[in-house]
């Protein structure tokens, strides 16, 4: 890319961003870097997150879009697909600038682009003539998918395999799910009550903030703020994690003196909350599956000052002695209940592959069912809204639900009584599948 002082850096870093996803790189990961390396301000940071994970995430309903405007669509050249999603997302979602700004704009960013000048400035024709166009048709082009329910996939901008399952799942429910992917996730943090009291966590944050009654170690963000690179984080006071993140070890309620299993630990929020709760007078082992992502685990438990065992091996087979009087099955899943944090997964995520996610799903809880003492407690979570990996599973299991809706009423699954449901759209928060079984 060539440089040019007049486009805005966000834009610029959303570009490189855009285009190294275009070539397999993870959404998140490739943000970090960029914007590190951009040394952007939290505002500018704020912006240029917005613009990438939306281009990322609406990238079939914009590609919809912009295959509509032009005669021969599989003629534009990969860089300036990605150019134009940009430009398109900003017409069609982003109101932060008038639209003759977000066209200038995406022409510059064209401009940018390696070529001879000839070929550059064909790229930044094509550019205005296609966002030109869009800026007059793209509203109409929107509404005519509000009520299509054959195109509900293109409308949400997700794979019609994710659409169905969720449909099925959630019926109603689902839309609101569906739209929720789209916007931006929760920002929120969770107070660390090892490294100190909430009081000094609040001195040291500089945005708007409120709280949850029924979590109060969870901090609502109302504005952007980079928590790791904050003394907060550097002194393991507070790490960021979303409300619906924080249920799980919430609902397995650790106690001084127990002895607590982490079956799928890293990287490591919940295993750190269960230290808090239970003020660091628990046995607490983790098992992970990978080196890197263990030691990653104890990175972070040092910081927030959690003792916990770190063991590395499949937690369906590894050697583990004694039982325990609690187990938090936290499994890998489809992640579908936090694709506003994860822009890129639900292009990533296969169908074929939920057969094989139900048998490891399978096999954990049963291993935690055997970990688990007489009378003890196993919570099973997902980050997922699939009944395939979440009902069906629990149900497998053949144990008793044990009823915790009475703590949280609010998040009472509609359809599995006992069990919870967070749901993206209308908590606010991150989509979990949350029930504890009777040992």
């Amino acid at each position: 890319m060539t440089s040019d002082t007049r486009i805005s850096p966000e834009r610029l870093v959303a570009l490189r961003v855009v285009r190294r996803v275009s070539d397999g790189a993870f959404a998140d990961r490739a943000f970090a870097a960029e914007a590190r390396k951009a040394d952007l301000d939290p505002r500018a940071r704020a912006a240029a997150m917005r613009l990438t994970y939306g281009a990322v995430q609406r990238r079939r309903t914009i590609d919809w879009l912009i295959d509509g405007t032009v005669e021969r669509p599989s003629g534009i050249e990969p860089e300036i697909r990605d150019v134009l999603r940009l430009g398109t997302y900003e017409l069609m979602w982003s109101d932060r600038v008038p639209a003759s700004a977000a066209v200038d704009q995406t022409v510059r960013l064209a401009r940018t682009l390696h070529g001879v000048p000839r070929r550059r400035a064909a790229r930044a024709g094509l550019v205005n003539a296609v966002l030109r166009r869009m800026a007059d048709e793209g509203p109409e082009q929107l509404a005519s998918l509000t009520d299509d329910e054959t195109r509900v996939g293109i409308r949400y901008s997700l794979p019609d395999w994710i659409v169905d399952g969720l449909q099925d799942a959630l019926g109603p429910l689902a839309d609101t799910v569906m739209a929720a992917a789209n916007e931006p996730a929760e920002s929120a943090l969770r107070w660390n009550s090892l490294r100190g009291p909430l009081a000094d966590v609040l001195a040291d944050l500089p945005v708007a903030w409120h709280g949850d009654p029924d979590l109060p170690e969870a901090i609502v963000l109302e504005e952007a703020f980079g928590i790791e690179t904050s003394p907060l984080w550097a002194h393991g006071l507070a790490m960021g994690q979303s409300r619906a993140s924080m249920l799980p070890a919430r609902v397995l309620d650790p106690k001084p003196g127990e002895r607590i299993l982490d079956l799928c630990a890293a990287p490591g929020a919940k295993s750190t909350q269960l230290a808090a709760l239970s003020e660091n007078r628990a046995e607490i082992v983790c098992v992970e599956l990978h080196e890197s992502r263990a030691r990653g685990l104890e990175a972070l438990a040092d910081r927030m000052g959690a003792r916990l065992d770190v063991r590395v091996g499949d937690a369906r087979t590894i050697a583990l002695e004694g039982t325990f009087d609690a187990v938090l099955v936290d499994p890998p899943c489809t992640g579908l209940g936090v694709l506003s944090a994860r822009p890129d997964a639900r292009w990533r995520r296969r169908p074929e592959a939920l057969e094989e996610l139900g048998e490891l799903q399978r096999g954990l809880l049963g291993r935690a069912l055997e970990l688990v003492r007489p009378g003890g407690r196993v919570v099973y979570s997902t980050c997922t809204l699939l009944a395939a990996e979440n009902e069906d599973v629990v149900a497998d299991a053949g144990r008793p639900i044990a009823d915790v809706t009475d703590r949280f009423p609010r998040w009472a699954h509609p359809t599995v009584p006992g069990a919870l449901l967070t749901v993206p759209g209308r908590d606010g928060t991150d989509g979990f599948f949350i029930a504890r079984l009777e040992a």
